[in-house]
């Protein structure tokens, strides 16, 4: 697996996301305009607020995914890393890991890789750590065997 390929694949699962959103946030609004006075004017407020708060809610995910994005699209592929750190891709001989944002384990070309953030337990532990070094996560002893 290349860190070019992982990119590519978490990029566009960014942008998945952010289309989604998008039309969530299109939908609630729909929804909400189309809402018709009832006869029970009470009904019909509860409606329209309930689709607003759905719009607002979108709005947040939206916005937290595309700042993300900004942060992901600064990630230099190029850079050459001699420690752990945000952008890294980090071997251990048995797992990948993506230092950059919580996404999980994605799939490119058959193989696996975490995508983890700084702020996460493993994350956190492999902060600044350099290839030889090991850490011990969950009673488990991890040694870095490659940085890229």
């Amino acid at each position: 697996m290349t860190k070019d390929k992982l990119y590519t694949k978490i990029m566009a699962l960014i942008d998945e996301r952010i289309e989604s959103a998008k039309k969530a946030i299109a939908l609630a609004k729909e929804s909400r305009d189309n809402e018709t006075k009832s006869s029970v004017g009470d009904k019909y407020e509860t409606g329209r607020t309930l689709m607003q708060q759905e719009v607002e809610k979108n709005r947040v995910q939206l916005h937290k995914t595309e700042r993300l994005k900004t942060e992901l699209e600064n990630i230099d592929l190029r850079k050459k890393y001699n420690k752990v750190e945000f952008g890294s891709l980090v071997s251990d001989g048995k797992n990948l890991y993506f230092i950059a944002t919580a996404l999980g384990k994605i799939e490119v070309d058959g193989k696996s890789c975490f995508c983890i953030s700084l702020a996460s337990p493993i994350g956190k532990a492999l902060h600044n750590k350099c290839v030889g070094d090991k850490i011990s996560f969950m009673g488990k002893t991890i040694e870095i065997i490659e940085i890229n």
